[in-house]
């Protein structure tokens, strides 16, 4: 899992998120810089949801196109998006540029977004993922599952029917929803 002062990425979808070298940051926010190359996107490059907190952006380089509950709108710098608890939304960068933007996660249990997104990057980087950067569908269910409090697929009928069953077959199958981040012989994220 991703630590203080660590950097994780994906190379499928242009992801970098740089956690601030001290934490401190109230279990109920989570704070990080998020980099997308261009052409780059949210993991699945699918809307998505988060059941207890609000998402906030503050674009500092780049554009970025939101679609938050179905209106698409595109933030260039200086400008704030905030997503609403429960609200389905995707993102990806729409510029030439690399987006850079800081990202809040606040509400309930948002620091368990990091050990989320850190196996959905880590499975990209062991090449165990979609050209959209999702793993296979049991996999995927298994990490959906154990982390919906922070993370749900959309629409949530899809969380709520569909993905509790084929977790229950990933597990069987040995699938686990953390998967390591490569490390550095230093013991450091690679990245």
């Amino acid at each position: 899992m991703a630590e203080p002062g660590h950097v994780v990425e994906n190379p499928v979808t242009g992801e970098r998120a740089a956690f601030p070298p001290t934490g401190g940051d109230p279990t109920d926010v989570l704070r990080f810089d998020l980099f997308v190359r261009p052409g780059g996107f949210v993991v699945g490059a699918d809307e998505h949801i988060h059941p207890y907190q609000e998402e906030y952006f503050l674009v500092k380089a780049g554009t970025i196109r939101l679609r938050i509950a179905g209106h698409e709108r595109d933030y260039s710098v200086g400008e704030e998006a905030t997503v609403s608890a429960g609200t389905p939304h995707v993102w990806w960068n729409a510029g030439e540029d690399e987006v850079h933007a800081i990202v809040e996660v606040r509400g309930r249990s948002a620091q368990r977004f990091v050990p989320a997104i850190t196996s959905f990057f880590a499975l990209a980087q062991a090449g165990k993922t979609d050209k959209k950067g999702n793993p296979n569908l049991l996999r995927s269910a298994v990490i959906l599952h154990e982390y919906r409090d922070v993370l749900c697929a959309a629409p949530l009928f899809v969380q709520r029917l569909v993905i509790p069953p084929l977790a229950w077959v990933g597990r069987i199958m040995g699938y686990r929803a953390d998967y390591p981040y490569p490390t550095t012989p230093s013991g450091t994220h690679a990245a």
